[in-house]
């Protein structure tokens, strides 16, 4: 199994980014969260729409975001 999964990674991390991205929510979504969970990060989502709509908050582009991220790490 843990040869499987090696094999796996090696193939997922070579695929694009977007396509990286869109396994990724796939897995989560399958993993079946709570309906707790679900409630609490539906009132989080609403909340940060509505901070990004009152323009209390400041988007920045996801490229920005994940180079100050990598920079931060290294």
């Amino acid at each position: 199994m843990e040869n499987r999964l090696e094999e796996l990674k090696v193939q997922v991390l070579q695929l694009a980014d977007e396509d990286r991205a869109e396994l990724a929510g796939r897995l989560l979504a399958s993993l079946s969260p709570s309906a707790e969970f679900d409630a609490h990060w539906s009132a989080e989502v609403d909340r940060r729409i509505e901070e990004i709509e009152a323009g209390r908050v400041t988007l920045v582009p996801v490229a920005d975001a994940l180079s100050r991220v990598r920079d931060s790490i290294r």
